[in-house]
């Protein structure tokens, strides 16, 4: 094949599946489906005019903090006193997501200087534990983590 023939088979191949794809998302946006009647989520009727209907929202999802991420490196590392795990623990890496079971909620994991070691302030209901040489933030009231500083400490 030459290269003239293979740029047209291209070019008719891009053209046809962008085709595809135009009829495919128009079929959809006009409400065309294949499911039958029956198939289709119930709808509520609308309320009556002159009625107030309370919306109701999904509570807002726990989101990281803008500062940290989920997970991230620590950039710098700072001396803190030796490390011993709670009673029945060892020190692991933790997860975004996971849950820290609730000894590591006690003062002697919980950092509360964070300033020092180059933390910022934890938002309202949250708090950094240690674990290891890992900082982890949590939910103060679930011990839920939204984010993970690895390697913090020496």
């Amino acid at each position: 094949m030459t290269r003239k023939s293979i740029a047209v088979a291209l070019a008719a191949l891009t053209a046809a599946s962008a085709l595809g794809t135009a009829s495919a998302a128009s079929a959809q946006s006009r409400g065309h489906n294949d499911r039958p009647h029956a198939a289709q989520p119930h709808r509520a009727a609308p309320p009556a005019p002159g009625r107030h209907v309370q919306v109701r929202r999904a509570p807002p999802r726990v989101q990281p903090t803008p500062a940290y991420g989920r997970w991230q490196r620590a950039e710098r590392r700072y001396s803190a006193p030796r490390y011993v795990a709670p009673r029945g623990y060892q020190a692991r890496a933790w997860a975004y997501g996971q849950r820290m079971p609730a000894q590591y909620r006690s003062r002697t994991y919980v950092v509360s200087d964070y300033g020092r070691y180059g933390l910022r302030a934890p938002p309202r209901g949250y708090e950094y534990v240690r674990s290891g040489n890992d900082v982890v933030m949590t939910a103060v009231a679930t011990g839920l983590i939204t984010a993970v500083i690895a390697g913090l400490f020496n």
